[in-house]
């Protein structure tokens, strides 16, 4: 297949194949709809990405919008020599332009991999993830990048049935640039399609507390919703930046001594979203973007925890929790009283 730019492609078949059809991975003794887990950066580094793509056994497609890690591509120019069908698709153009991605798709080409290019129909194609064999999904906050791999950021691996079907569905879509619909409602959330509907059900229906990482929240309709949660006396707290006109009223602070490169809410501590669309207009609704809702439980806590370690480190984190001692201390000192009358 030859794109708009001229350069040559390969591409695998939109259907499953000989690779891929019918297929259950051995490698890992996991009940398929239940096995969720949540990949922690700069915690966890590269080793679950390498791990994963060396226990691969059939079949890697892999969404690209950064990629400098040479481990990987190492690994994944392993699994193409064992007979793993490694398909990447590449974004057609970043922040930093288009030449490096044009790069990394000769190069991937030389190594063997098939290679494909996104259209142009959204302003950027800024999704992150990789597909395993067909029955594993991984959504990333985070590029396949050195420096986002020492950031602040998160994953979150999944082999629900629904989910992984809709990744595949939207992996397909965007390698033959068609439009994509989702089938299924509420987990796999993808801008433009869905991402503003299901996260302003999100914070919608928060009770008690809502949590949120988000390096730039401006989007009008976002902030409505978590002023009116706020107003209703949930606890609220975003790790990021807000736009500074309308978040006056918000608790918000810059992530303590790391970038922050993810998009995350954890909700009433029993449920949380991890993806690659901030809570901004244009990746809501102009720009390709994966993220996935998860309410297993392991996961929400260890997302959960980290926030509010995180939190603690912050300027206002640590006043709070100044305050609260200086409360619970003469709260006690008054019990103590009344028990010595």
């Amino acid at each position: 297949m030859r794109n708009p730019a001229g350069l040559t492609v390969e591409l695998a078949a939109a259907r499953p194949n000989a690779h891929t059809r019918g297929f259950r991975a051995a490698r890992v003794k996991r009940d398929a709809g239940g096995y969720v887990e949540l990949k922690v950066q700069p915690t966890d580094g590269i080793k679950p990405l390498l791990e994963t793509i060396e226990q691969a056994r059939k079949s890697i497609d892999v969404m690209i919008f950064r990629f400098d890690l040479k481990p990987m591509e190492k690994e994944l120019v392993a699994a193409r020599d064992r007979g793993v069908v490694v398909r990447a698709l590449i974004a057609h153009e970043s922040s930093q332009g288009d030449k490096r991605l044009r790069q990394l798709e000769l190069h991937m080409l030389e190594k063997g991999i098939l290679v494909a290019r996104t259209g142009d129909a959204f302003v950027r194609y800024h999704g992150k993830l990789m597909i395993v064999d067909r029955e594993e999904l991984h959504v990333y906050g985070f590029n396949f990048t050195a420096l986002d791999l020492k950031s602040r950021s998160f994953g979150i691996v999944t082999r629900d049935r629904k989910a992984v079907t809709e990744a595949i569905r939207l992996f397909e879509a965007d390698t033959l640039r068609q439009e994509y619909e989702p089938q299924e409602d509420g987990a796999f959330v993808v801008s433009p399609e869905n991402a503003r509907e299901i996260l302003a059900t999100f914070i919608k229906r928060a009770r008690k507390q809502l949590l949120i990482y988000d390096p730039k929240v401006t989007d009008l309709q976002m902030i409505r919703l978590i002023n009116q949660r706020i107003k209703a006396g949930l606890d609220v707290r975003i790790i990021g930046k807000v736009s500074s006109k309308r978040g006056e009223h918000m608790r918000v602070q810059k992530q303590p001594g790391l970038r922050l490169h993810v998009r995350a809410m954890v909700r009433d501590g029993d449920t949380a979203f991890v993806g690659s669309q901030s809570l901004r207009a244009m990746e809501l609704d102009a720009r390709r973007e994966v993220g996935l809702i998860v309410k297993e439980p392991k996961t929400v806590k260890r997302l959960f925890e980290t926030f509010e370690a995180d939190w603690a480190k912050t300027e206002l984190g640590a006043k709070e929790a100044k305050d609260a001692k200086k409360e619970e201390k003469h709260r006690e000192e008054v019990i103590a009283e009344v028990v010595a009358r």
